[in-house]
């Protein structure tokens, strides 16, 4: 991942018992080169959770104890975390935020999307759903459904400990739950594949700091970066033809349940929009990011989609027919759709441009959006 673009913050979160930590650790162990630094908010003075995963992140994991993090006032404290995590000499690709099990998913995005840090950006919601206590977890905590409605990517965690009737029961009321479009990940002991959330890079340096995949290999004797990997299908698209930025948003509100992850980069060619835009997705979070091409960079798309029980060439037919013979002679609103999700300024194309960022449609973009569905 590029050290110069804002680091990703990716939401934890979940009610007691439903395997958070588990699937913090299967990602930690899972991570190949990527370095993740680590928020462990624990609801209480006794940090067991900061326990569990220390030793893992070293210097490069902090740990809110006391009480729950989105029961900060102003956010002050969590910024200062960020902070330290996203400074250039911890060289963080991800950080990952384990939330108390009491707390409150929508606070947290509202603190994260309120930083000023410019380091750091909304990486989506992630919430972990206990199979095995489903129904007794939402007669006690009445408050799941509202949760459920904001996450951006669902994992249904102990499938091993329900019958199939019983998950698929399960994974009909969270259809209903969720947005339109939420995937869901089934899980057992939380393993789900970290590519599901972010890049796993190849290890090009003498690990140190973040180095316990030396331990977990040499205890295991196996790579544990293909555990889970096996589930899911990879599908790729390239194009040298520009993409129409309606059609492409159309095929993202289209998408269907089982595609998790999509990552790359997009040629839309309209006039003032000719940079290249990278597009991350997971579940039904959704970011554009401009970028200036490189010199003499070849103008194509390049995007990778991930996801399980996917029909890749329908995928591939879909991405085709949203192909767009003459960019040119697009007109600059047909970028809207995508706008909504620029995150920051685009580079400014001339003196103009940066204006009409800033007031245009992607400048109210926030945590609410998915996939062009005002939908983590």
């Amino acid at each position: 991942m590029n050290s110069r673009q804002p680091i990703p913050v990716v939401v934890l979160a979940g009610f007691l018992g439903s395997g958070k930590t588990t699937v913090l650790n299967h990602l930690l162990a899972g991570r190949g080169g990527t370095r993740i630094g680590v928020v462990v908010n624990d609801f209480g003075s006794i940090e067991i959770d900061a326990m569990s995963v220390a030793g893992q992140v070293g210097d490069s994991m902090v740990s809110l104890g006391g009480g729950c993090l989105c029961c900060a006032v102003d956010g002050s404290e969590l910024d200062a975390y960020l902070e330290k995590l996203s400074a250039p000499v911890h060289r963080i690709d991800v950080i990952v935020i384990e939330a108390s099990g009491l707390a409150e998913p929508q606070e947290m995005i509202r603190m994260l999307m309120a930083s000023e840090n410019p380091a750091i950006r909304y990486g989506g919601l992630v919430q972990v759903v206990d199979a095995a206590e489903f129904d007794a977890t939402r007669a006690v905590h009445p408050e799941t459904d509202r949760h459920l409605a904001v996450a951006d990517l669902v994992v249904l965690n102990k499938t091993d400990r329900v019958d199939p009737g019983e998950r698929a029961r399960i994974e009909t009321e969270l259809a209903a739950l969720c947005a339109p479009g939420t995937p869901v990940v089934g899980a057992d002991h939380g393993r789900i594949d970290p590519e599901l959330l972010f890049d796993r890079r190849p290890w090009t340096e003498t690990r140190g700091q973040l180095s316990f995949e030396d331990l977990l290999a040499e205890a295991d004797g196996h790579d544990h970066c293909t555990h889970a990997h096996a589930a899911y299908e990879s599908t790729e698209f390239a194009s040298d033809q520009a993409l129409s930025p309606r059609r492409f948003i159309d095929f993202l509100d289209r998408r269907p349940a089982g595609l998790y992850r999509i990552k790359g980069f997009v040629w839309f060619g309209v006039p003032g929009h000719e940079e290249k835009y990278e597009v991350h997705a997971v579940g039904r979070f959704l970011r554009f990011a401009p970028q200036p091409w490189g010199r003499g960079e070849a103008r194509l798309t390049q995007l990778v989609l991930i996801g399980s029980g996917t029909d890749g060439e329908g995928l591939v037919r879909e991405l085709e027919a949203c192909r767009e013979q003459a960019p040119q002679n697009a007109s600059p609103e047909s970028m809207w759709g995508v706008l909504r999700y620029v995150a920051v300024p685009r580079p400014a194309a001339d003196p103009g441009a940066e204006a009409e960022a800033e007031t245009g449609p992607g400048a109210e973009a926030g945590p609410e959006p998915g996939f062009g569905a005002g939908a983590l």
